[in-house]
């Protein structure tokens, strides 16, 4: 790790694209200079790019370059090591609805791989499998059918789970939300066939977070708003948006800005072994799925999570749906890391975490650093 050094170029601060550049000692951000640097000012060792971005943190990954999240401790360190390469310095491993033996495995796996180098797991995200089965996307029937209101205590018992998913409107949801949130768990609600009051219920009971919005909910209707009307027009839960061009059409993507503003909308990518390979077939908790240029899919086209990585995410928002860069930024880095607590990252400010993305003109990655540390270099423009 290099002792002091400094980015330039212009930075994301205060929801905006400023010029300026960023000092960096032991890991830490010392100091962000706004403008044009004094002379002397900064280190003799100092990097520039177009863009300088807070790291970027997906709070939906299931998989990706051919590792999936679940038993194997080695997938995990696989996937922190190759996350850097799309500007990710912070994840959640995302376990998909398994059998109940799977989970004891699962946290093992994850105690195991803490401190990989690269991208660092902040925690686990526990997707299902107390899901609507009218509604359950890729996830298996027969596991949330049979899922043990017991499961929930070997959740508890682990210090690492940081988010669940749950439908609201399964029996016993408010309670299970109720519990995971005396224990500091994010609660997202997702994978649901609920009523509008329904949705809202699960919000009072405590879930602050959205899990993909839009996708695998009741929709919205004018008489009949559902799961999405009450996510995007109930001010305490922010929304995950997969903003890959087939989960979301580009004008529900700025219909949800609309109506949540960029401090309640953050970017996911959901993202399967598959992601950044290319086409082909690999699997998701049990499941086969069919990866080609653009999507994954079940053998009878149910999307089954997305190929789509964090520094596509970034390109679509601004390229897609028409967000600036800026907006983009931050809603991959300071809303997550602000859903999940963590005031020293997502941020460009002294004191914070060295967790930076260095993008090019394009917005592609050309370097990402961890803690200070190089944790992917490619050519800067």
């Amino acid at each position: 790790m290099k002792p002091r050094f400094a980015v330039r170029g212009r930075l994301v601060v205060d929801g905006r694209l400023v010029p300026g550049a960023v000092v960096v000692e032991g890991g830490v951000i010392k100091e962000v200079q706004r403008g044009e640097p004094a002379a002397g000012s900064l280190p003799a060792d100092v990097v520039t790019a177009s863009v300088v971005a807070p790291g970027f943190i997906d709070l939906q990954a299931n998989g990706g370059f051919g590792f999936e999240v679940g038993t194997d401790a080695e997938a995990l360190r696989g996937l922190s090591a190759a996350l850097p390469r799309t500007g990710v310095t912070a994840w959640l491993p995302t376990l998909v609805s398994s059998e109940p033996d799977v989970y004891p495995q699962a946290f093992a796996a994850f105690t195991a791989a803490k401190g990989a180098p690269g991208a660092a797991a902040q925690g686990l995200h526990i997707e299902g499998p107390f899901l609507s089965p009218e509604r359950k996307g890729a996830h298996r029937l027969s596991v949330i059918e049979s899922a043990p209101a017991s499961l929930l205590d070997t959740w508890l018992a682990c210090a690492d789970v940081r988010v669940v998913t749950l439908a609201p409107e399964r029996p016993g949801a408010a309670e299970r939300t109720r519990r995971l949130r005396e224990r500091g768990v994010v609660v997202s609600l997702g994978h649901t066939n609920a009523t509008y009051d329904e949705f809202r219920a699960g919000i009072a009971a405590g879930a602050t977070l959205v899990t993909h919005l839009f996708s695998a909910m009741s929709p919205f209707h004018h008489r009949t708003p559902g799961a999405a009307g009450a996510a995007l027009t109930d001010e305490r839960v922010s929304v995950g948006l997969i903003v890959d061009g087939i989960h979301c059409h580009p004008a529900s993507v700025r219909l949800a800005l609309k109506a949540k503003g960029v401090e309640r909308a953050f970017l996911v990518t959901d993202m399967i072994a598959g992601a950044g390979l290319g086409a082909g077939a690999y699997t998701l908790g049990g499941q086969v799925v069919q990866v080609d240029a653009t999507s994954a899919r079940l053998a009878d086209g149910t999307l089954a999570g997305s190929v789509l990585t964090m520094d596509e995410a970034v390109r679509n928002m601004v390229n897609l749906a028409e967000g600036t860069v800026a907006e983009a930024c931050r809603m991959a880095a300071e809303v997550p890391a602000r859903m999940l607590g963590l005031s020293g990252k997502g941020r460009l400010a002294p004191g914070c975490d060295a967790d930076l993305v260095l993008l090019d003109a394009d917005l592609r990655v050309r370097a990402t650093y961890v803690a200070g540390r190089a944790a992917f270099e490619s050519r800067l423009s």
